[in-house]
């Protein structure tokens, strides 16, 4: 397999920390989908990392699909329920989707900022934003309380999901202390980040 992705964005480290847990083997090719020579597009008509390009030519697009078809490869480190377990399947699933789109606000701010001139930036849209991830990490928050970790006693995909959300918004967004208003979120970044698999692919 081969991974197309770059080393800032949070959605491929979301895709390199399943492969790091699963121990699956794999290529990872660097890409920047913001230069006119990019050639993302082959593999993604969206133009959008990560991409994951199978053995056989196939490609599957969106970090969702992505870590949900890895999570299937091999049961060592299952990161979602087998079965028919639906409800806590969906749990862990909307961990992922608010995380997710804690990061889809933050990146939307990033490229007002860093793709348009500031006559053309949109200080309501950036607040709207912003908003958003205020929002979602108080929700993060009071959902995780003093569990160990975001759905119960077992490390899932939503921890890896929260992880990757936490540690762009450190990376990307240093003025939000998120920190300082969400102690169960920093107990939670702080163990996630022990592991090898997020101290090997720390946003850079």
């Amino acid at each position: 397999m081969k991974l197309i992705g770059s080393l800032a964005s949070p959605y491929v480290r979301k895709a390199r920390i399943v492969l790091a847990e699963k121990k699956l083997d794999y290529v990872f090719e660097l890409e920047n989908v913001w230069v006119p020579e990019t050639r993302i597009a082959q593999a993604n008509p969206l133009g959008k990392v990560p991409c994951l390009v199978m053995e056989d030519g196939s490609t599957l697009i969106d970090s969702k699909v992505i870590v949900e078809y890895l999570d299937t490869l091999t049961p060592v480190c299952k990161l979602l329920p087998a079965g028919g377990n639906g409800r806590e399947r969906a749990d862990i699933k909307n961990w992922e989707a608010l995380a997710d789109g804690i990061l889809d606000a933050g990146v939307l701010v990033r490229l007002e900022r860093t793709q348009r001139p500031p006559e053309q930036q949109s200080a309501a849209w950036i607040a709207r934003q912003l908003d958003k991830v205020t929002l979602g990490l108080a929700a993060l928050e009071a959902r995780l309380g003093e569990s160990a970790y975001c759905a119960g006693k077992n490390y899932t995909l939503a921890d890896v999901a929260v992880g990757c959300a936490l540690g762009w918004l450190s990376f990307r967004f240093p003025e939000i202390d998120w920190r300082a208003e969400h102690p169960a979120l920093a107990r939670l970044f702080d163990k996630l980040s022990e592991r090898p698999s997020f101290k090997d692919t720390a946003p850079q």
